[in-house]
């Protein structure tokens, strides 16, 4: 199954990873097997992925990245005003 590995590092939300944490925990319980956070996560993902089409996917994925662009717009004119103030001295 993980024949060819590659490290990620994954920022998440407090809430998605209590979410997945509940799903590892009905998991064990369900299946009488141990199951890590890692594996509820790879599921997720892989679920995910195979749902490529899914509306929800996609919304889901354009409000991550306008939050992104928004918060990257945010620094940025903040890093612009501390030049600026920097300059003038």
């Amino acid at each position: 199954m993980l024949d060819n590995k590659t490290r990620l590092l994954l920022i998440l939300s407090q809430d998605s990873l209590d979410q997945a944490r509940v799903i590892a925990g009905r998991a064990t319980t369900a299946f009488k097997l141990p199951v890590s956070l890692q594996i509820v996560l790879r599921a997720l993902i892989w679920v995910g992925l195979k749902r490529e089409s899914h509306s929800a996917l996609f919304a889901n994925i354009e409000s991550q990245a306008k939050a992104v662009r928004q918060k990257r717009s945010r620094t940025h004119r903040a890093g612009e005003g501390r030049q600026l103030a920097s300059r003038s001295r």
